[in-house]
C-alpha cells in the first residue's frame, strides 16, 4: 500500500493510496503510519515529473554515490584536499553522472509539461516567500523605551 502511493500515476493516487493505507493501518501500527506521514510530500515529488523522467529522478542513490567517493577520496589523503580541491572533485563527479541523464529522452510534450511544472514551483516559492516576510513583519520586537 506504501509502495502502490510511491509508484502511483500522480500526485493525488498517490495520495489516495496513502488514504487508505493510513485507514488500514493506524490503529495497528501507529509509529509505522507516523513515519509514512512525516515525509509524504517529499517522498512523491517525483510524480509532479513526466513519467519517462521519474525512474531517474526519485532516487538519491547517485547522490550517495557522490557523496561516498567524496568521503573516500579526502580520506586517504586529508590534508592534501582544500575546498577548491573538493569543489573540483565533485564538479568532475556530477558532470560524469550528467552524461547518464543526457540518455534519458525527453519530447517536446514532456518538455512543456517540465516548463509548466516550472511555473508552478516558482508560483509556489514566490507565496512562502510571501508569507515568510508577512510573517518576519508581524514579530518585530520593538521597545517603546528605548532600552
Amino acid at each position: 500500500m506504501a509502495l502502490a502511493s510511491y509508484h502511483a500515476i500522480s500526485p493525488m493516487a498517490a495520495r489516495n493510496a496513502a488514504d487508505e493505507f493510513r485507514w488500514l493501518y493506524e490503529h495497528e501500527f501507529p509509529g509505522a503510519v507516523a513515519c509514512f506521514e512525516d515525509d509524504f510530500e517529499a517522498c512523491i515529488a517525483h510524480l509532479r515529473l513526466p513519467i519517462s523522467q521519474r525512474r531517474s529522478t526519485r532516487t538519491t542513490n547517485l547522490l550517495e554515490r557522490l557523496f561516498g567517493e567524496e568521503r573516500r577520496r579526502t580520506k586517504t589523503i586529508p590534508h592534501a584536499f582544500g575546498e577548491k580541491a573538493v569543489l573540483k572533485l565533485m564538479f568532475a563527479a556530477l558532470i560524469r553522472a550528467s552524461q547518464s541523464w543526457l540518455r534519458v529522452p525527453i519530447t517536446e510534450f514532456e518538455l512543456k509539461q517540465l516548463a509548466e511544472l516550472r511555473q508552478q514551483l516558482n508560483a509556489d516559492a514566490e507565496r512562502a516567500s510571501t508569507r515568510k516576510k508577512q510573517s518576519a513583519s508581524l514579530h518585530r520586537f520593538s521597545s517603546k523605551t528605548g532600552t
